[in-house]
Parts: C-alpha cells; structure tokens; sequence
C-alpha cells in the first residue's frame, strides 16, 4: 500500500476492532484463494495480529493471514503466479514486485497492494516437493477505538 506521505511507514488501514480486522485479512484471502482458481488444500491459519511499526502498540495494529496451497494434482505454480500479475490489477490489486527470489530455488514471487482494501500480499511458488504457493496477506496499521483493547493472536 502507498503511503501517500512517502514515509515508507506503514499506511493507515482505520479504526477497528483486531477480531473485525482479523476477519477482514481472511475474506481477502479467502477473494484471492478464488482468484488464484486451483483446487488444492490450503493451510488452516488463522491471522495474527502484530504492531505498527514505531506506534504505540496499545493503541495500534496490523493484521497478517499467512497461508499456503498444495495443488490436488501436479500443477505449474510459477504459470499461476505469471497469470495472477496480470489479473489481479484487474481486481484493485497493484503489483509492486514481480520477480525471482533469492533463494537457491530461485522462487518465483509477486507482492501486489490494493489501497481500496488497505491490504497488501505477497504469493510465492515454492519449488518445494511437493510445490505449493505460500501466501501473506498483510493489513494496513489500524487503530484501537477508544475504550477497546488489542487482542493478541
């Protein structure tokens, strides 16, 4: 997500309560799991929450939803990934990163943000055995309303 100050901090996301932004972080991956159109198993983590970087972390938070998903039958991950940088603009999504990773697998990855969601994702095809593609998606930093407390988890 841009941060129209340029600060390189994390932009804001709102106020919210972190269980109501815990289910917001999910139904976006739950959009992209649809987006991404293979049928396979995907991980059953729940998001976390995490605090804003130089923010009170009383008053300020992120959510993060990460996951993962084996393919039911052999599938070329790195062709979804290749498919997913051009579809998702299509869907509020603005891929800031495309590219090969460092890893010795040489991984192929895209992180996109969509600033009418205040979220961001970063998906990866790992050539892993078996091959899965590993996602994260990340909230904007929220704040607490006033007489609300952060639930850690």
């Amino acid at each position: 997500m841009t941060d129209a100050k340029g600060s390189g901090d994390t932009p804001s996301a709102g106020t919210s309560t972190s269980s109501d932004a815990a289910d917001k972080a999910e139904k976006v991956s739950s959009e992209l799991y649809d987006l991404i159109g293979v049928k396979g198993k995907s991980s059953q983590v729940g998001a976390g929450v995490s605090g804003c970087s130089g923010k009170d972390r009383e008053k300020y938070f992120t959510v993060f939803h990460p996951w993962t998903l084996t393919p039911a039958s052999p599938t070329d991950l790195d062709a979804v990934v290749e498919r997913l940088k051009d579809e998702l603009p299509q869907h509020g999504w603005k891929v800031v990163e495309y590219g090969r990773d460092t890893s010795k697998n040489k991984n192929l990855a895209l992180t996109a943000d969509n600033d009418a969601k205040k979220h961001s994702v970063q998906i990866t095809a790992l050539s892993t055995k078996p091959a899965k593609l590993e996602v994260m998606v990340v909230s904007g930093c929220y704040q607490i309303p006033d007489g609300e407390e952060i639930e850690r988890f």
